[in-house]
């Protein structure tokens, strides 16, 4: 299986990343995609990257929550990344409402930017929406064309919603709220075909139950597979090596 989003250099990770990451590859989660932040995580980010080269994959880009008055330098940064070395996608980059509306319109022209980046680098998006899905999905109608694709991780939205997002031919990052009570993705996930999803923990965020509360990782990949399996009915075998697939396909590994 692949953990198609997590934020494992984060300092949550700090004193036992290693028996972590032991822990994962037991649970046969042999990939992790880490998306960037800012230029605060990119070092941490490449450490564990060249740690584990085989299982742990860099993207870049600037999270929403990140982008303020200066976000201009932020970018400035993702740009000389891109134009450096090889990366799997840019991201994570979105739409963030939930904290603060008072740069949302930079949040905009930092959204488009980061299309352009993708397109030019001929890379995937990785888009984080918060508080923000109408938003989100407007935004990306305006931009698509052929030469983009990328995933709405943390997908929480309708099954009219994730329509619309799937046939721009994105995927959906299914994460720990498919197995929260009221999450409401038990309505969702029987209605969206198996080529449309991802997995991902988003750790150390949104945990699983019956982990909830708790520091999330990459292990738990897993208990997402089966609740994914249970929704739709159909093995666990299937849901891994399908969304194996499509993960694949999408970073171009």
């Amino acid at each position: 299986m692949i953990d198609s989003h997590a934020h494992i250099y984060s300092d949550k990770f700090k004193a036992d990343i290693d028996d972590v990451l032991a822990r994962t590859f037991d649970q046969n989660v042999h990939k992790i995609f880490m998306p960037n932040i800012d230029h605060k995580s990119i070092d941490k980010m490449m450490e564990l990257e060249l740690k584990y080269p085989q299982q742990c994959h860099s993207m870049m880009g600037l999270h929403p929550c990140s982008v303020d008055k200066h976000f201009e330098k932020e970018l400035y940064l993702v740009e000389e990344w891109l134009d450096k070395r090889k990366f799997t996608a840019v991201g994570e980059m979105g739409l963030d409402l939930y904290w603060d509306k008072q740069f949302f319109e930079q949040q905009k022209e930092a959204f488009t930017i980061q299309v352009d980046l993708a397109k030019k680098h001929q890379l995937p998006i990785v888009v984080h929406t918060r508080d923000s899905m109408q938003e989100t999905i407007e935004l990306l109608e305006k931009l698509k064309d052929d030469q983009l694709t990328g995933v709405v991780h943390c997908f929480t939205g309708t099954v009219e919603d994730a329509n619309r997002i799937t046939e721009m031919g994105f995927y959906l990052g299914i994460g720990g709220v498919a197995t929260f009570k009221n999450g409401g993705m038990d309505k969702v996930l029987p209605e969206i075909d198996l080529k449309h999803l991802l997995l991902e923990t988003d750790s150390p965020y949104l945990s699983p139950v019956p982990h909830r509360g708790k520091r999330n990782e990459p292990s738990y990949i897993p208990i997402i597979a089966e609740r994914i399996a249970t929704l739709k009915n159909i093995s666990v075998e299937e849901v891994s090596q399908v969304t194996d697939e499509n993960c694949l396909k999408l970073f171009k590994l």
